[in-house]
C-alpha cells in the first residue's frame, strides 16, 4: 500500500458542533426557533450523505415541502459557515498525520460540497495542510462518494494505483466508495456511524481512530 485516502469530518476533525449549528438555524428556518435536538441534526447529515430522504424525521412537526424549501438550505448554509471555525482535529491527529507522512503519500477526500481553497484553508487553519498532496471535494468530480470517481481522480495525482490505495473514512459513504473504486478499506468510529453499521459493507479493517493505524500500518 502507497496511499491512504482520508475523509475530513468525523474522521480527522470533529465537526459535531458545527452540525448543531446546523441544526438550529434550520429549525429557526421553518418557526421553531427555541427547538434543540441534535439527534435531528446528526441524523440529517447521516441521510444526507446516503442520499436518503430527511421528511419522516419531521413528521411530528406537520411540514411539507417548508423541509426542502427552507430547513435544508438553512442547515446546508449554516454547516458551511460555521464548519472552519467550529471543527476541531481529534487529539492526536496531527502527529498521526506526520508519522503516516513519512510512509504514505496522504490525500483528502472531502463530501462537502465545496471549492477546494475552503478546504485548503481550513488544513492550513488546523496546521496540517503540508501533509496532504492531494484535496478532492464533491465540486471536484461529476459524482462524489459514493461513486469511486473521487478515490480514481486522487490515485491518479498521486501516481499510483488505486489498489495501492486504502480509504479511511467514518461513514459507510467511504466504506461504499472504497468497494466500488478497488480500494482497501478502512473505517473509524469517531463519526455518525455505529461499528454494526459499518461492518454491514464489510470494510477490511475497523479501527477506534486514526491514531489506531499507527500500529496496524
Amino acid at each position: 500500500m502507497k496511499a491512504l485516502l482520508l475523509d475530513l469530518d468525523g474522521t480527522l476533525v470533529d465537526s459535531t458542533e458545527a452540525l448543531k449549528e446546523a441544526g438550529r438555524a434550520g429549525f429557526a428556518a421553518i418557526g421553531f426557533a427555541n427547538y434543540d435536538d441534535d439527534k435531528i441534526a446528526f441524523e440529517v447529515a447521516r441521510r444526507l450523505e446516503q442520499d436518503l430522504s430527511i421528511d419522516d424525521l419531521f413528521s411530528g412537526f406537520k411540514m411539507g415541502r417548508e423541509v426542502e424549501e427552507r430547513f435544508l438550505p438553512a442547515y446546508l448554509n449554516a454547516y458551511y459557515s460555521s464548519v472552519i471555525s467550529k471543527s476541531k482535529l481529534f487529539p492526536k491527529t496531527k502527529e498521526t498525520l506526520q508519522a503516516l507522512s513519512q510512509h504514505f503519500q496522504l490525500a483528502l477526500i472531502t463530501l462537502r460540497y465545496v471549492a477546494r481553497e475552503q478546504v485548503l484553508d481550513e488544513l492550513w487553519h488546523l496546521g496540517i495542510k503540508k501533509y496532504f498532496h492531494v484535496v478532492v471535494t464533491a465540486l471536484d468530480v461529476e459524482k462524489p462518494k459514493p461513486f469511486p470517481d473521487a478515490l480514481h481522480a486522487a490515485a491518479k495525482k498521486l501516481h499510483t494505483t488505486i489498489g495501492e490505495c486504502a480509504i479511511v473514512g467514518d461513514s459507510v459513504v467511504d466504506i461504499r466508495a472504497g468497494k466500488a473504486a478497488g480500494a482497501k478499506t478502512i473505517g473509524v468510529l469517531t463519526g455518525l456511524f455505529s461499528r454494526q453499521e459499518l461492518e454491514k459493507h464489510k470494510p477490511d479493517l475497523i479501527v477506534e481512530d486514526v491514531n489506531s493505524l499507527l500500529d496496524l500500518l
